[in-house]
């Protein structure tokens, strides 16, 4: 019974593979650089093989982004609750963002994506299309407390998007446009109280 499974976990594991190939490649080499080939090799199967699971080098990039957003977003998944205190609930929610952004393969491949998007604008389109479908974790709960009437935002996606602004104006745009360190964990507790304090003074 178990012999009909056995293709298929041979076509997920060759799928495993070769995205975790293309993480390599993409990091080491950036997106302009890195060729089906070099990840053909890396992860020890045939050109072919790649183009079975992926039509191209831009959907094989797209996908890696997608599966890093889609943990990421499972990551910020914190239900609002009606019977809890705001602050310490938007405060666990943007710290876990802050330990998203301090994945080094997050930060890697995000500085590449930027780079191949200023070159492929087609590409940039297809990542904003792909990133957004994934950033929705402060807009779920700033929606939900909204509904609650714990918190006066109108339009609960601006809202969200004033608030990743205050989080990645420390964590994210330093690090990627100019090199500068992650954050300590004293910092990035700063950075996550002030937010939430200036989020609240003004939406709550």
């Amino acid at each position: 019974m178990a012999q009909p499974d056995t293709p298929t976990r041979l076509t997920d594991r060759k799928r495993a593979a070769i995205l975790a190939a293309a993480v390599a490649e993409f990091r080491a080499a950036g997106y302009e650089a890195t060729s089906m080939d070099r990840i053909a090799a890396s992860a020890g199967v045939s050109k072919r093989t790649i183009y079975n699971h992926f039509p191209s080098k831009e959907a094989l990039f797209l996908q890696i982004l997608d599966t890093m957003m889609s943990r990421g977003s499972q990551a910020l998944d914190l239900p609002y609750r009606a019977d809890a205190p705001l602050r310490p609930q938007l405060v666990e929610l943007v710290r876990r963002k802050l330990h998203l952004l301090h994945d080094p393969d997050f930060a890697d491949l995000a500085r590449i994506a930027i780079i191949a998007g200023l070159h492929h604008p087609e590409l940039a389109r297809e990542m904003i299309a792909t990133l957004g479908q994934r950033e929705a974790g402060f807009a779920a709960w700033i929606r939900a407390a909204a509904a609650d009437g714990k918190l006066k935002a109108p339009d609960p996606a601006f809202a969200a998007q004033q608030l990743e602004s205050l989080v990645k104006g420390f964590a994210f745009w330093p690090q990627i446009a100019m090199g500068q360190p992650l954050l300590t964990q004293a910092r990035e507790k700063a950075v996550a109280d002030s937010a939430v304090e200036m989020f609240l003074a003004y939406y709550g």
